[in-house]
């Protein structure tokens, strides 16, 4: 990912990594160590996104969003905006209401969280990306101050009675996410994981690749956003 942002040009089309997590902690760059209470045996890996502490693991959609920033004409809070409208707009094609919490970047139901957002941004290119939690063991974010806040309840779609997995959920959400990203022009997206089935005609798919699973590395940069 970091790679791949060092070595893009202006003129590549923008990327969607669809990515499954086996169980780990991430830590971002201004995480403070207090907010990992019991890891145990899941590992921790420190990455170079904005934000404090989260979990990735089975049955989490996870998007990670290589963009081109400049060429969408937007700055971080509108990325974040249009990322999050994205997940809004799945959900509420699933029947379940999310909704912006203020000061908390990500998408609630009914105060808990159901999709996490940390990003970065270096060169004007974003990369890092979304967490939607779709049908997971919940267990370990209770282990976790989750994004910092102690106490914070999350929750994921299994939770709001939709019986989805991961693979039934990965084209209708990259449609949401692309739709609100490129709402004013066609978008050139390309994307690097595997779909259960071919992605729809309106997320223009250019090509699919191998999925990249491992968890991103720290890498040294200048900007990011908080999760």
């Amino acid at each position: 990912m970091q790679q791949a942002t060092s070595e893009r040009t202006p003129d590549a089309a923008d990327e969607l990594w669809l990515v499954q997590h086996p169980p780990v902690f991430t830590l971002g760059r201004a995480a403070k160590r207090e907010h990992l209470l019991r890891p145990a045996a899941i590992p921790v890996v420190e990455t170079d996104r904005g934000g404090q502490v989260t979990y990735h693991g089975p049955g989490q959609a996870v998007i990670y969003t290589l963009l081109d920033v400049r060429r969408l004409g937007i700055g971080p809070r509108e990325l974040v905006r249009r990322i999050e409208q994205g997940v809004i707009d799945y959900l509420a094609a699933q029947r379940v209401t999310g909704e912006r919490r203020q000061g908390a970047p990500g998408v609630y139901v009914n105060g808990a969280k159901i999709a996490a957002l940390g990003l970065r941004i270096r060169r004007a290119f974003s990369y890092h990306g979304l967490a939607l939690n779709v049908a997971m063991d919940l267990e370990p974010f209770r282990r976790i101050n989750p994004c910092g806040y102690a106490g914070l309840a999350v929750t994921d779609l299994k939770s709001q009675g939709r019986d989805l997995d991961v693979d039934a959920v990965w084209s209708d959400l990259c449609d949401a996410v692309v739709a609100a990203l490129y709402p004013d022009h066609e978008p050139v997206v390309q994307y690097a994981g595997a779909f259960d089935s071919r992605p729809s005609s309106a997320s223009r798919a250019m090509g699919l690749d191998t999925a990249r699973s491992d968890p991103p590395v720290q890498e040294s940069s200048y900007s990011s956003v908080e999760s």
